[in-house]
């Protein structure tokens, strides 16, 4: 198995080898869609399992809403429409036929053109909302807190395994409420779901803010969102979760008569993560020997690797399936790899590469002095434990390991949060270690772009816990009431 190139000479690069090597996905052929391969999709479903457990926790419920949208319900809500219309693909026929038999040659039925063009979702507000019209009349109808899990398509002029992807797999939850008190509500708690998620499973700490208003989700009143440090110094959006007001009520006309018998526009929210989390989880902790996964994240928390030798290996076989079943009452995702063919080298790098947390290894001198060698993924070390002691002792170690990934990205994001007050010295630190910058901003969109233009740097959130404090815009000079975070992003 050849080796990744480094990060400190093409981070990039590294990226792209560690998704292909590691054998989470690759290129399908056709630009911006990739194919998940079954250990990508094994991350992916384990993360989806969380995640949804904690959705339904607090009460929302799975649904599934068609994939194509009719344009004319696409087009509704006006700014919505304005955006993603630019990235949707529309689907106007539906069939293909044969030109010339001999050839085979395929072209679009002129024949079967549709009386009205569907869009392939980039996100399902308008087809959900058209359904709330029939599900919505009375304040007893609500709340509706729906998720779904499913895909969507936005062309990309610019794609990369994960990050992003022409298409892509997500959640998206769209939730109806009687007051808008009642849809901040939920749409701060689902932030609070989305951080707790990161920073418990996916040991990636975040930043929690909103957009500023040119950012904004388009057909919302406010997007919230959480921000996380890469280990470049570039900053990537984890997920969202929109307070929508009445926009798309209004666009589709949902009313609902209220506890006064008086008729009022439904709040709404919506909010989504994607694939692009699995992006986020190899930047933030992976290594220039493969990936490195938090273990409640992790597909194969243990691997056992048999070290054979022809007079043990009966013996080798026996021990290491015990250890296995033991492993496997605990709820501990463990494998066994007996594969023959494959030297125990071979199987140590494959394994490292896929970021298994915890490696044992039975041979010989195990067998003689009644103990595996643990292999920490995360440290490198390496420590002996008595077979008697793996089942009390295997569990914390993981814990242990958990805690280490997490407090690891924390210390590397903390150095790189810094203030500035000076444009040269901002644009200094923007070029040289990235990171979160907090600077003052004079609240214009044409500041906010001329910074982009000059640095490549863009205003990631105003975070939720900053106070107000008094200054002058790095850039203009004109007065700022708080400062906002800007980084260098993907």
């Amino acid at each position: 198995m050849s080796q990744l190139t480094k990060r400190s000479e093409d981070y990039s690069k590294w990226y792209n080898e560690i998704v292909v090597k590691s054998g989470l996905a690759e290129f399908s052929g056709v630009r911006g869609f990739m194919i998940i391969k079954p250990y990508g999709y094994s991350l992916w479903d384990r993360m989806k399992t969380i995640l949804d457990k904690m959705l339904q926790f607090t009460g929302h419920q799975n649904v599934y809403f068609p994939l194509l949208i009719p344009k004319s319900t696409f087009t509704k809500q006006e700014e919505h429409t304005e955006i993603f219309s630019e990235g949707c693909a529309v689907v106007t026929h539906s069939r293909l036929i044969k030109t010339n038999q001999d050839q085979e040659k395929l072209i679009v039925d002129p024949e079967s053109k549709l009386q009205e063009e569907l869009v392939i979702r980039p996100t399902s507000e308008s087809i959900i909302w058209k359904t709330y019209k029939r599900w919505i009349q009375s304040y007893r109808d609500l709340p509706i807190l729906f998720n779904q899990w499913g895909n969507a398509l936005r062309w990309e002029m610019r794609t990369r395994l994960f990050l992003r992807t022409t298409e892509f797999l997500w959640q998206e939850g769209h939730t109806a409420h009687s007051t808008k008190k009642e849809a901040i509500e939920e749409a701060i708690k689902i932030l609070n779901i989305y951080t707790d998620f990161s920073e418990k499973f996916m040991a990636i700490p975040v930043l929690r803010g909103i957009k500023p208003y040119m950012d904004k989700f388009y057909g919302s009143e406010k997007t919230y969102c959480i921000e996380a440090l890469m280990q470049d110094g570039k900053a990537l959006q984890i997920g969202t979760s929109h307070f929508l007001g009445q926009n798309f009520s209004k666009a589709f006309d949902v009313k609902f008569t209220n506890f006064n018998g008086k008729k009022e526009y439904v709040w709404a929210t919506s909010w989504g993560v994607s694939t692009r989390l699995i992006g986020g989880l190899i930047m933030s902790h992976s290594d220039d020997k493969g990936l490195i996964l938090p273990p409640k994240i992790a597909p194969i928390q243990i691997i056992i690797i048999p070290i054979y030798y022809k007079e043990n290996d009966i013996i080798i076989n026996e021990i290491s399936e015990n250890i296995l079943n033991i492993l496997k009452k605990e709820k501990i995702r463990v494998k066994y790899d007996n594969r023959i063919g494959f030297t125990p080298g071979w199987k140590f790098h494959e394994y490292e590469m896929k970021g298994v947390p915890i490696r044992i290894s039975i041979g010989k001198n195990e067998i003689q002095n009644e103990k595996v060698e643990i292999f920490r993924r995360d440290t490198y070390e390496k420590t002996y434990i008595p077979w008697k002691d793996l089942k009390n002792s295997i569990q914390k170690l993981l814990d242990e390991i958990q805690k280490n990934i997490y407090k690891k990205a924390l210390h590397r994001t903390q150095k790189l949060i810094k203030k500035s007050d000076q444009y040269n010295d901002f644009k200094n630190q923007i070029n040289h270690s990235g990171g979160f910058i907090f600077a003052h901003w004079d609240g214009t969109k044409n500041t906010g772009k001329k910074i982009q233009e000059e640095t490549e740097a863009t205003i990631r959130c105003i975070p939720m816990s900053n106070e107000k404090e008094k200054g002058k815009c790095i850039y203009s000079g004109n007065p700022s009431m708080q400062r906002v975070v800007f980084s260098k992003s993907y």
